[in-house]
């Protein structure tokens, strides 16, 4: 089997990311991105996936976190990608449900090429932690622009933000460790009528 890996060095003037992933690991993840509570949602994104994960982030944190949080997104995204190559023989779609504590986290995803992000996570205009609530939507929407997946993600129940916050990283990696399996009863098959993923 190819290896499913990709690695990443995207600059700008105002970032640096640097990301490698591997499909097929353990959910290994060494993670620094300056932000604690990012570095928390990625750790939980590799950890439950069984995505390993090497990524650092570093910028302009002058100007706040949007640019480093959108940029780390975007990194992950073109990452996932890559690593998915063609993505024959892939389940392809994914979903789960996840609680934790008062919270219920329900995300679903289709790796069609057709990039969608479709958002009800009630973080906008609160904190979660050291990160600002609507830094978490704009991280999964950067995330799923250049993945090019479709993702809906929506907070079900929930009161706490970081609760909520990582309950939804902790959905997006289960769902992201069943659409990246690839299918036993469809080896060497593309998962689409079209032929391709590939929009």
């Amino acid at each position: 089997m190819a290896s499913r890996t990709a690695t990443i060095d995207r600059q700008t003037r105002e970032t640096h990311c640097r990301l490698t992933m591997d499909l097929d690991g353990q959910g290994a993840y060494e993670v620094a991105t300056g932000n604690g509570m990012l570095d928390h949602l990625v750790s939980q994104l590799s950890r439950h996936s069984l995505i390993d994960i090497g990524l650092h982030s570093e910028g302009d944190l002058e100007t706040g976190w949007h640019h480093l949080v959108e940029d780390t997104g975007i990194t992950l995204g073109r990452g996932l990608r890559e690593a998915l190559g063609d993505g024959v023989g892939i389940r392809r779609m994914g979903h789960a449900l996840v609680p934790l504590d008062e919270t219920l986290a329900m995300v679903a995803v289709d790796l069609s090429g057709r990039s969608y992000a479709c958002l009800d996570i009630g973080l906008s205009g609160e904190m979660v932690e050291t990160l600002p609530g609507d830094l978490v939507r704009h991280l999964l929407e950067s995330f799923a622009i250049e993945a090019r997946m479709n993702l809906h993600a929506r907070i079900l129940a929930g009161v706490n933000s970081h609760h909520k916050a990582e309950a939804l990283f902790k959905a997006l990696a289960r769902a992201l460790r069943d659409a990246v399996e690839l299918d036993p009863r469809a080896p060497g098959q593309m998962p689409s009528t079209k032929g391709t993923i590939d929009g």
